[in-house]
């Protein structure tokens, strides 16, 4: 199997290419797509490298148009079996991609996402993030009939051609309430898998605010309603 590991990036100079270099000594198949989303930072400068790298495509908006956007642009190049969702910054361990695909060896299997509350070694950076994360989990298991422990994770794992047929109106960081709400609406019970967590702080590039925490729940209930 091939694995797409998507990269939404926006200004993360200091850690898109430790990142990468992660992704890359991981021991799996895999194609790294990149969208930069209007850095003003050098980061796409830092990119420049990989214009003729094979298993690395860069592509850039010209402008900040948000994660959402972002991941959108990536999925249709997106030639892997399965794709994952992975952030610029170091704070999720990419060696948690194999046992986040272990699951996808049963071709039944969709979706798989990455839970940092199941690891009970993984600190959290800020209690108002750790009580937002609980707080979005419980909203989704309640309006879904989910079984979830961390439906914000960044490591939310598809089937390809499942990911590709969900029609995502995301733009920022609603990705992920929008993107668990159209699955579970599919009758699927999203399993989860432990993962590794290191949280950065506000001062070192954390971007997510409670505003988003706001508009996530907005949306969980919006699509609980709404096609």
């Amino acid at each position: 199997m091939l694995l797409s590991v998507i990269i939404p990036a926006y200004n993360e100079k200091n850690t898109i290419l430790e990142i990468l270099n992660r992704i890359e000594s991981v021991p799996i198949d895999k194609e790294i797509i990149i969208v930069d989303d209007g850095s003003t930072d050098g980061t796409r400068e830092l990119l420049d490298q990989y214009k003729n790298s094979k298993n690395i495509r860069v592509f850039l908006h010209p402008e900040n148009k948000g994660k959402g956007m972002a991941i959108r642009t990536a999925i249709p190049h997106c030639t892997g079996d399965i794709i994952i969702i992975q952030d610029a910054d170091l704070e999720y361990d990419p060696f948690d991609y194999l046992k986040l695909v272990e699951p996808f060896k049963n071709p039944l299997v969709k979706v798989i996402y990455g839970s940092r509350f199941m690891n009970p070694e993984n600190r959290h950076s800020y209690f108002r993030f750790y009580i937002g994360g609980r707080l979005l989990s419980f909203i989704t298991n309640l309006l879904y009939f989910q079984n979830l422990t961390d439906e914000p994770t960044c490591y939310k794992v598809f089937d390809a051609n499942f990911l590709k047929s969900i029609p995502l109106q995301c733009e920022k960081f609603e990705f992920c309430p929008e993107v668990t709400a159209k699955v579970a609406k599919k009758g699927i019970k999203i399993k989860e898998v432990s993962i590794n967590y290191y949280p950065r702080t506000l001062d070192e590039g954390k971007k997510i605010t409670w505003k988003d925490g706001l508009q996530a729940i907005w949306v969980l209930f919006k699509y609980r309603f709404t096609n």
